[in-house]
């Protein structure tokens, strides 16, 4: 560290003074996510290429991709969403050279967390693939030798006066930071400044001596990277009533990335605004006796969020005056990191910096733990509902969220393991698993919830609320016998006879058991019998906070999403393209997602094929 930083124009000369005084070994961490100086990366990595002799170690996570296409209907779609959202967007280049197998030997790369399933293929990125609970990557860090640090950052003031924000990314580097500094061992901090990034205050702003080298230059207005905010589907929207109902006023929470995250902040709203018609989809969707203990009541004290990551949903409670209550700090949410959409981003940038700073960006074991400060954790975290996501839980309340039966990792632990352990921990904490309690996959409906799988990501010992769209299932110190019942009553009809046959024949629940009668409607269509008064009068929408994605696009999403799941199945993509024969002429707004996908005119003889089947899938209604 020195008593300035050296500036510099240009990451080529950052790059050059990075391996000058490591002496061409270098251990490069980068945060996950946004927070990547992709630019400084990119010029260590070009060095690395041309010259062998340099030895590159990359550590990061959540590496941020442009989106890619597998066939060329999908091109038609993603290429022009591609040039509109993320055109001066830098690309990354190690991801290229992992999916080409084109990584030189004398550079390394590993990853904690991966996007999801982006990276099942690759096998050089699932050797190296690190398995780490988010809390304990800063000691693997520094345990490699991590020497330096590059990072994304947010620039307030000038010359020796200036401080830089680590904004979306205060995770990793402010809890390894003074650790590696009381070594004194060789260690670079460089910033990258990005005009974009929200300023965040608090922890997140170090002065300009805490960095070796800051790279400000002509790049520095460039976009960041956008997640556009994704469909949620009625059983999404369903799981998110139901979440909601667990969520206690003045409490604490947590929510996780995604279509059920959004589903859940909607849920939230319209308990907000409308109790009695929350209350009413309530009953609609549960049996009487299942929702007697329900919260459906409008938020008088309003919430706290402790998450690790802070999502635009905190976004949306915070403007309907939900995420309102302060901690002991004053902050009404503490957060590691932050990557959303770009009114998310232009949301913070715009806030007054006296409301910017109710949100407080921290490093991950203050987010994630209890451990450290944790009187004052406790009195902050009270009546804590931490709401994670998962891929499937077996009968018996384990979790599968990371990784496949084979030991291919879909994405990754994070900080799942921290907040089921945490809501145990705390004395009205709770862990909230949601997932839809089927999927589509490999041209058929297989259910998510399994009597047993190869991985799990939660012990069953950790097992507590589960959520689908047909209810939840509380299995807090729940034995197994009740455990399978309740996750059995939350199952889709399709599949209970078989997993119920499955248990009885382990042993594990009596022989005459059988499903209650008002659970053996656990169908999708039941689900949008329920929710069509709410999308009538305006809830329960496919994109209730907005999108990035134009109105054609809102329509040819679910569109083709179908078409990708009956692709999977010859006899159903062979009925698909017999019925798609007779569609007649399109509407106006067909028309409009035609021209969309250049199809609105096709000429050749596979563009005439792809425009009937596209129109079938539009015409099927799909919920998204």
């Amino acid at each position: 560290m020195t008593g300035k930083p050296d500036q510099h124009q240009q990451a080529e000369s950052i790059a050059d003074r990075i391996i000058e005084r490591l002496d061409g070994r270098i251990v490069l961490g980068l945060p996950l996510g946004l927070g990547k100086a992709n630019l400084v990366a990119n010029a260590l990595f070009d060095r690395a290429v041309k010259d062998r002799a340099i030895d590159l170690e990359i550590l990061t996570a959540l590496t941020l991709e442009k989106p890619s296409w597998s066939s060329d209907m999908e091109r038609r779609f993603v290429e022009p969403l591609v040039e509109r959202l993320y055109s001066g967007c830098p690309d990354i280049a190690y991801a290229k050279a992992l999916r080409e197998g084109e990584l030189p030997e004398n550079i390394r790369v590993s990853e904690f967390f991966f996007v999801a399933g982006r990276w099942l293929a690759v096998e050089i990125a699932q050797q190296n693939y690190i398995s780490a609970n988010y809390t304990h990557v800063g000691r693997y860090l520094i345990d490699r030798g991590i020497n330096v640090l590059a990072q994304l950052v947010a620039k307030r003031g000038n010359g020796v006066d200036a401080e830089y924000s680590l904004s979306c990314n205060t995770d990793i580097t402010l809890d390894v930071l003074p650790k590696i500094r009381a070594r004194r061992e060789s260690f670079l901090l460089v910033g990258e400044v990005s005009s974009q990034l929200p300023f965040m205050p608090g922890e997140a702003a170090l002065p300009a001596g805490e960095f070796d080298f800051i790279l400000d230059g002509p790049d520095c207005d460039r976009p960041l990277f956008v997640v556009p905010r994704a469909p949620v589907s009625m059983a999404d929207h369903a799981i998110g009533i139901h979440a909601a109902s667990l969520v206690k006023d003045g409490g604490t929470l947590q929510i996780g990335i995604g279509s059920l995250g959004d589903a859940l902040t909607s849920g939230l709203i319209m308990r907000q605004r409308r109790p009695e018609l929350f209350a009413d989809a309530l009953h609609r969707l549960s049996p009487e006796s299942a929702v007697a203990k329900r919260e459906t009541g409008a938020f008088e004290t309003g919430l706290y969020a402790a998450s690790e990551m802070f999502v635009d949903g905190f976004m949306d409670l915070y403007r309907e005056g939900i995420l309102r209550r302060r901690a002991s700090d004053g902050a009404i949410l503490h957060s590691g990191f932050f990557v959303g959409s770009d009114a998310f981003h232009r949301f913070l940038r715009g806030l007054p910096e006296e409301e910017r700073a109710l949100f407080r960006m921290r490093g991950i074991s203050f987010v994630n733990e209890l451990y450290g400060e944790e009187d004052q954790k406790r009195a902050d975290r009270v009546n804590a509902r931490f709401v994670n996501n998962a891929m499937m839980v077996t009968l018996m309340g384990a979790t599968v969220s990371d990784a496949l039966a084979d030991g291919r990792v879909v994405s990754g632990v994070g900080g799942q393991y921290n907040f089921a352990a945490q809501a145990f921990a705390l004395e009205s904490g709770r862990s909230i698993i949601t997932l839809n309690a089927a999927r589509q996959a490999h041209g058929r409906r297989e259910s998510r919830l399994v009597w047993s799988y190869g991985h799990v990501t939660l012990p069953r010992h950790l097992r507590d609320m589960v959520v689908t769209e047909y209810g939840v299932a509380d299995l807090y110190g729940k034995s197994d016998r009740d455990c399978i019942a309740a996750m059995l009553a939350i199952a889709d009809s399709a599949f209970q006879d078989e997993l119920l046959d499955t248990a009885k024949s382990a042993g594990k629940i009596e022989k005459d058991f059988t499903i209650p009668s008002d659970c053996s409607r656990n169908t999708p269509a039941r689900i949008a019998e329920a929710l069509l008064p709410l999308r009538k009068q305006g809830w329960c929408a496919p994109f209730p906070f907005g999108t990035e994605f134009i109105e054609e696009e809102q329509r040819l999403v679910p569109a083709l999403r179908h078409l990708k799941h009956i692709s999977a199945s010859r006899r159903l993509l062979a009925r698909a393209v017999l019925a798609s024969l007779a569609e007649d002429r399109p509407d106006h707004e067909e028309r409009a997602a035609l021209e969309r996908m250049q199809l609105a005119a096709p000429t050749t003889l596979r563009e005439k094929f792809y425009a009937k089947l596209l129109l079938w899938a539009l015409r099927r209604g799909q919920d998204p």
